[in-house]
């Protein structure tokens, strides 16, 4: 087993902590800032999560609105311990549980994310498919391989500097979910009390509401991409070697707790104006029959008019092209360290030929679904039950990662990390619990 990190780290001249301290202008110091928690918050709303909140929306109306400020703190502990775990380890999850836990642990862990991920990623293409077939009228299997060949050219062939640009002005895409929402007129009574007032119903259909945005808001695919773009970024900076990829500054932590409170915040301030809109547009008309994102925009044009049918269409399609490479890098990240295969995206094909066969399985796979007649809705159906028993254990490991010293040295959790932290995990325990009562029940 490998020493705990003790070394101070040498950030480098062209290190995120040196770029910072060079650029005086303050609004070009926030951009260089965001990094990796800003496409990891952006990529969480995917048009899987885009349609369980317009269905949160739709059926509910404004009742989950304060869902969004709920569950921001928590998924921004998780993240920032995932990110603090692949900064002082210099590995992403997968290698770290590689070298400190037991393999029967690790194995059934990177099965159950490569199933889920994989089965999203294949929703998610059909979702752009769809948004571009409200924009274009051409049959939406027609779309779907022109849609998979872009995003593997994306991933295959452009550096990893390219990628994380593109990924950043991806994430503009969602503010067209926010604009959307100021052309729907809310009742605004009700919505300060749905933001304020917490509601809690016992009925299957608000159960397994809850249980569907605390599933989709706090991802297993989300905790893995987020320590393994740490290390990504790490690398850029021709730090390839494990010894000087380990340990971090505190400069280093500062400004990864920045960049993943910013993400998440955003996300969950999408999720919210999603809700919002929906709420305010189906749920008024009585359209509660929305099951996917693109019903939701379709849904929006006569109610709400062409502009927010607009802006929740291109929103849907930026979203799910930023979310499924995301889906399907997060898998191949953690399938390789797995098992101790070179992998990264800074890698040419030739380099690390199992992680990028991953990535194109997995879109391909992923992609044949909506080919052989399973209903979206099926499919995100068996995604959530994979992410919803896969969640609770999976952070009940990363809080004990974060919080062996012979993993973290003197890096462990503070006491109020700890209490988000865990707090979260039980969280994530009641959902799979709900999960269940809503099968049985509803």
């Amino acid at each position: 087993m490998a020493s705990p990190p003790t070394a101070k780290p040498d950030p480098g001249a062209g290190s995120l902590e040196a770029r910072m301290k060079r650029e005086r202008n303050p609004v070009l110091r926030f951009f260089i800032l965001l990094g990796p928690g800003l496409i990891t918050g952006a990529s969480d709303d995917d048009p899987s999560g885009i349609g369980t909140y317009s269905q949160a929306g739709a059926s509910l109306g404004y009742a989950t609105l304060w869902m969004a400020w709920v569950t921001f703190p928590l998924m921004a502990a998780v993240q920032y311990i995932c990110a603090k775990v692949g900064l002082v380890t210099g590995r992403g999850l997968a290698g770290v549980l590689r070298e400190h836990y037991p393999k029967i642990l690790l194995y059934p862990v990177v099965f159950l994310l490569l199933a889920a991920n994989t089965i999203n990623a294949g929703v998610d293409v059909g979702a752009i498919a769809a948004g571009l077939n409200l924009l274009i009228p051409i049959p939406i299997v027609v779309f779907v391989p022109i849609v998979v060949v872009l995003l593997l050219a994306l991933q295959i062939w452009g550096s990893y500097r390219l990628i994380a640009r593109t990924f950043k002005w991806l994430t503009l895409a969602l503010f067209a979910y926010i604009a959307s929402s100021f052309c729907s007129h809310p009742d605004l009574y009700a919505l300060l009390q749905g933001t304020f007032t917490p509601t809690i119903r016992f009925d299957a259909t608000f159960l397994a509401t809850l249980v569907g945005i605390l599933g989709t808001t706090i991802s297993p695919y989300l905790f893995f991409w987020q320590a393994s773009q740490e290390v990504e970024e790490k690398k850029t900076l021709h730090r390839k070697r494990l010894w000087r990829r380990r340990g971090a500054t505190d400069n280093e932590l500062s400004y990864a707790a920045w960049d993943v409170n910013i993400g998440m915040l955003f996300s969950n301030v999408v999720m919210y104006f999603i809700i919002l809109a929906s709420a305010a547009t189906l749920f008024r008309a009585g359209r509660t029959d929305i099951q996917t994102a693109a019903d939701a925009a379709e849904a929006l044009r006569p109610l709400a008019g062409n502009a927010a049918y607009l802006l929740m269409t291109l929103g849907l399609v930026g979203s799910g092209v930023l979310a499924v490479p995301v889906l399907t890098g997060s898998s191949a990240y953690a399938v390789c360290e797995a098992f101790g295969w070179k992998h990264g995206l800074n890698k040419k094909v030739r380099d690390a030929k199992w992680f990028y066969a991953f990535i194109i399985g997995a879109t391909v796979v992923g992609a044949l679904i909506n080919y052989v007649g399973v209903q979206p809705v099926t499919a995100l159906f068996w995604t959530a039950i994979l992410n919803g028993f896969l969640a609770p254990p999976l952070l009940v490991v990363i809080m004990l990662i974060s919080n062996n010293k012979a993993v973290m040295g003197k890096r462990v959790n503070s006491l109020s990390i700890n209490v988000l932290g865990w707090a979260t995990t039980a969280a994530m325990f009641a959902a799979a619990v709900g999960l269940v009562i809503s099968w049985v029940y509803g």
